[in-house]
């Protein structure tokens, strides 16, 4: 059984590391933007010759410890510009560089690798793997690093889910899902975090969770870009677009 003591100093060593990640963070967006999207269009290809436009020649800048809503309708792009920017779909014409590097003028399994040091996801959908429990999926963000069940304690008790932490994914509520995978999302300490509709399913209450806590990320250094169909993060956002046929406004 944990003392208060080696409670106490867990969390010190959590926040040391922490702050240790921030400062070199802090020292990289002085030099650039988070993200940067120059002229990008994706095009699908139809039967018959017929082209959809997912994107149309979008150019987005996102600087770091900024938050950016992006609101549509579906069919919008939103989807798209995330799996975009996220290194997981390749644009038709333009150029994506994300934490400084051109993501489309590397290879695969380099965007893989960057990927997991540089992204965070969260989905509408959670994704939680049903037969791990809370700890256990949030610990599926860290990518091995050796701090992971420490960074795992402080986000379980920085987002209310410490009397949650041994439950299963069928025995938690729909906010104690998204709480978690936002875990999930934050335990690697990623420079991004990619937000798709993280919101969608939740109540009022949860919802505002959600937000504040992504809010707190960016205060703390880090970037959010978060695609929604719904105004419920425009008063958290330092930057609110919207986006329409595939382009941004």
């Amino acid at each position: 059984m944990q003392t208060a003591s080696t409670s106490t100093a867990m969390l010190s060593t959590s926040t040391r590391a922490i702050n240790k990640h921030n400062d070199a963070r802090t020292e990289t967006s002085t030099m650039q933007p988070a993200i940067s999207l120059t002229h990008v269009t994706k095009r699908y290809a139809m039967p018959r010759g017929c082209n959809v436009v997912g994107l149309d020649d979008v150019s987005l800048m996102v600087d770091s410890g900024q938050f950016v809503s992006v609101q549509g309708p579906s069919g919008s792009g939103k989807t798209t510009l995330l799996l975009t920017i996220g290194g997981m779909q390749r644009p038709t014409s333009g150029q994506v560089v994300v934490a400084g590097h051109d993501l489309y003028a590397i290879g695969q399994a380099e965007r893989t690798k960057f990927r997991a040091i540089h992204l965070g996801f969260v989905f509408q959908m959670f994704h939680l793997v049903p037969y791990l429990n809370v700890i256990e999926n949030i610990c599926l963000g860290a990518d091995g690093r050796p701090d992971n069940r420490q960074q795992a304690h402080a986000l379980i008790e920085r987002l209310g889910l410490t009397e949650r932490q041994q439950h299963k994914p069928s025995r938690l509520s729909v906010g104690e899902c998204q709480r978690t995978a936002l875990a999930r999302a934050l335990i690697a300490r990623p420079d991004i975090i990619l937000a798709d509709e993280p919101t969608g399913n939740l109540d009022p209450e949860n919802t505002e969770e959600v937000l504040r806590v992504l809010a707190q990320y960016c205060h703390e250094g880090g970037s959010v870009l978060l695609v929604t169909h719904g105004a419920e993060a425009q008063h958290h956002a330092d930057q609110r677009l919207k986006m329409e046929q595939g382009r941004l406004c």
